[in-house]
């Protein structure tokens, strides 16, 4: 057996063919002097220069027809082995193939001198070299040895790729004609987004933005304020943000703290004609035929164009994640930006705190029952359990296949045991030891991402609108127990109840869920003096989410004929873009009010297309910046291409999604990834992060810019070539769509005809 043989294995007939083709075809129809008897040469190992003047041209093609002669022979012989054209043989590993290529350039770098034109060919289609200009340009080159000139043609800047073009006319594949009226349709989207970001101070995305810009059309801008420059920090600054050395809550002492400035305010309670007119515009855009017709052909455009890329780039970007010293996976920053903070540490660990806190603290009053104190102790001897009792399998604690669609058994499952009294003691943050046990729990998982360096958190924490003091508990529970981290900041959520609340007669109506929810933040931040715990809690606080089941059925349609907030008494649940929208108008109000004190603003997280119905998607693309789930974009195909082209941020946990709506091997998170939406992946309802200054240390100084420039591998472990092409098929997407558009072509969609439902002005 010769050692060639040995470097191929048992390929296919197939690999055989197209290999011998590639080269002999190259190599035909060039002339040459007579060679005389060629002297036998394997693949790596170079023929004597000094001894044996002869042609190369044929010297190669035997070479080559001895290799093809053998895998022919074998690959008959040995019928029974073939494997399918795009598997290797199990004897044929990469690293062999690579040996072979690497000696097979070696022999070249020899060769060269004698005819550099037929040898610089023969690599150019095995390298896959684009073009005959690239032989030209080596040819030009005067080098001693092709290894030189080889190096700086495959080692280009990290950003340089193999891109895939289209030429033609009708390059969307649709005729002009629709792909302007679907381009109207789409820019007239992005206007709506970018108008109520702008206004509640929330980030929009710049390229897309830049992209409406060169419309010659300026949205609505209410952004009085420029956006607060960031401390500068040097490109070779650490990976870790420096530590104060003090403790954040160490400061309560309201002299120390921004005195009152004397505004007056009011809670925003009223609706408005615009929103309502912006919604049924995109509730006509979203089932408009023509316009969906063309959304799904570019996302599958998208989804085959990332297809492509990878198999044109995938070893390049892995090349450039290799070259990078002390950068991986596990050491690059990774935010769980939705996690509940009530299950944000695992089963094990949470037994382990209730057998420890049993045997520690079993004489503590936790509890009152009937006026009455229980101890820790007496809690479980009425459940008939002690410590040894205690498993895994006791606390039922794991959302089973029972929980499929079933959000209450989902709920439950936050029970230890089943019992909610003990998740009152151990996961409650108002109780009657006032949350110790939950701050404990809570600073031992602190502890654990601090220890890991590069993992952090955004807890969330509920704020249910029942009183007016639940704020200043939470606070009061955060700063007393000193439940800080830099590693974790807070996201509060505001389950959606109202209904429950109503019926136990806690709530008049709707109008007071919201003043129990804002009054308190417009106090502190006109007065941080008033309330100096929340003040410092709020500066850790980035933003607000609204959660529930999504499934629940929706009595009311929001509409120009709903009642305001100081009159909602029914017994149904406000629908859920109420909820949405009177949560996103009082936090815009909120953000103006603190960028005008200098404090930080928030951003609106919701859940959102996890269930239900499809206006849940359309509220979440008007009024927030990112949303958690985005499940029922897949059946949108609208508005996944809005979101793609807005690059709204998706959380999305599959494991969570498999155990209540949607089965694991159904997730569209690797269908949203090729197709460029921007998306995460975390535990529990993940969303893209937001931690200002730090991400200056954990993605570079110039993390905020567009495009590759924005990349900076040794932090991020993300290849430039990855993030161009995400930058360029975005910016070639934006520029589709614009430039079908003209100034003057943009018409407004009135919502007379945004109502009907029919086609849109110019469409047929």
């Amino acid at each position: 057996q010769q050692p060639h043989t040995a470097i191929f294995g048992k390929p296919n007939l197939k690999f055989a063919a197209i290999f011998v083709s590639m080269v002999i075809v190259n190599l035909a129809g060039v002339s040459g002097p007579k060679p005389l008897k060629p002297q036998r040469s394997l693949p790596g190992t170079p023929v004597s220069l000094t001894h044996y003047p002869i042609d190369l041209r044929t010297s190669m093609e035997e070479k080559y027809k001895e290799i093809a002669e053998e895998l022919f022979t074998r690959s008959m012989a040995e019928s029974e082995m073939r494997s399918a054209p795009y598997e290797f043989p199990e004897d044929s590993p990469i690293e062999q193939l690579e040996e072979r290529r690497h000696r097979l350039e070696r022999q070249i770098s020899q060769d060269i001198k004698l005819e550099p034109e037929i040898l610089l060919r023969a690599k150019q289609d095995f390298l896959k070299i684009d073009s005959a200009a690239d032989l030209e340009l080596m040819k030009e080159k005067s080098v001693d040895t092709v290894d030189d000139a080889f190096k700086e043609r495959e080692m280009p800047m990290e950003r340089e790729y193999q891109r895939v073009s289209i030429s033609g006319e009708e390059k969307c594949g649709v005729p002009f004609t629709d792909l302007v009226d679907a381009a109207k349709c789409v820019v007239k989207a992005l206007f709506i987004r970018e108008k109520y970001i702008n206004r509640s101070m929330q980030s929009f995305c710049k390229t897309t933005a830049h992209a409406l810009q060169d419309l010659g059309m300026k949205t609505v801008d209410v952004r009085v304020y420029d956006d607060i420059p960031e401390t500068p920090v040097d490109a070779d600054a650490p990976v870790h943000p420096p530590v104060s050395e003090t403790h954040p809550y160490d400061n309560q002492d309201p002299k120390n703290m921004p005195a009152d400035t004397g505004y007056g305010f009011c809670l925003y309670n009223f609706q408005t004609l615009e929103y309502i007119a912006d919604m049924n515009v995109m509730m006509a855009l979203i089932i408009n035929g023509p316009v969906k017709s063309f959304c799904y052909r570019r996302l599958q455009y998208l989804s085959s164009k990332f297809q492509m890329h990878i198999l044109l780039n995938e070893m390049k970007e892995l090349a450039a994640q290799k070259k990078v010293p002390h950068r991986d996976f596990y050491n690059i920053r990774k935010v769980d930006t939705h996690i509940h903070a009530s299950s944000c540490m695992n089963q094990k660990h949470l037994l382990r705190f209730i057998k420890r806190a049993m045997k520690k603290y079993p004489e503590e009053i936790v509890h009152i029952e009937r006026g009455r104190g229980q101890t820790l102790k007496e809690v479980f001897e009425t459940m008939n359990l002690t410590a040894f009792d205690l498993s895994v399998d006791t606390l039922d604690m794991h959302a089973d296949r029972n929980t499929f669609h079933r959000f209450d058994k989902f709920n439950a499952k936050y029970n230890p045991i089943g019992e909610s009294i003990l998740r009152e003691i151990f996961i409650k943050t108002d109780n009657h030891i006032e949350g110790k046990y939950f701050a404990h729990i809570v600073k031992e998982v602190m502890a654990d991402l601090e220890e890991s360096k590069y993992q952090n958190s955004e807890l969330r924490l509920s704020i249910y609108g029942r009183s007016r003091d639940e704020w200043d508990k939470l606070a009061q529970w955060a700063v007393k127990h000193r439940v800080y981290s830099d590693n974790v900041r807070w996201l509060v959520q505001v389950p959606r109840l109202f209904d429950v609340y109503h019926t136990k007669k806690q709530l008049a109506n709707f109008q007071e869920m919201l003043e129990n929810i804002f009054m308190p933040l417009f106090e502190v931040t006109i007065d941080p003096r008033s309330h100096p715990e929340l003040h410092l809690f709020l500066e850790h606080v980035v933003g607000f989410d609204s959660v529930d089941d999504e499934s629940k059925p929706e009595h009311h349609i929001f509409n120009l004929d709903s009642p305001l907030p100081a009159n909602w008494t029914e017994e149904d649940n406000p629908p859920y873009s109420y909820y949405l929208y009177y949560t996103y108008a009082n936090m815009t109000v909120l953000n103006h009010l603190r960028r005008r004190r200098g404090f930080h603003t928030f951003v609106l997280r919701p859940h959102c297309g996890e269930a239900g119905p499809i206006h849940h998607l359309v509220s979440g693309f008007m009024l927030s910046e990112n949303i958690s789930h985005g499940l029922l974009l897949r059946k949108a195909p609208v508005l996944q291409y809005l979101y793609y082209l807005a690059q709204i941020g998706i959380a999305m946990s599959p494991l969570s999604n498999n155990s209540l709506f949607l089965s694991y091997h159904r997730n569209p998170l690797m269908e949203y990834l090729s197709r460029g939406l921007m998306v995460s992946l975390s535990t529990d309802d993940p969303l893209q992060f937001h931690f200002t200054k730090a991400k200056s240390y954990w993605l570079g100084p110039s993390y905020s810019k567009e495009g590759p420039e924005s990349n900076d591998i040794r932090r991020t472990n993300v290849p430039d070539i990855r993030v161009a092409y995400r930058s360029e098929t975005l910016t070639e997407e934006l520029h589709l769509i614009t430039h079908a558009v003209r100034t003057e072509e943009l018409d407004a969609i009135d919502e007379e005809d945004s109502l009907t439902m029919g086609p849109l002005p110019g469409q047929r």
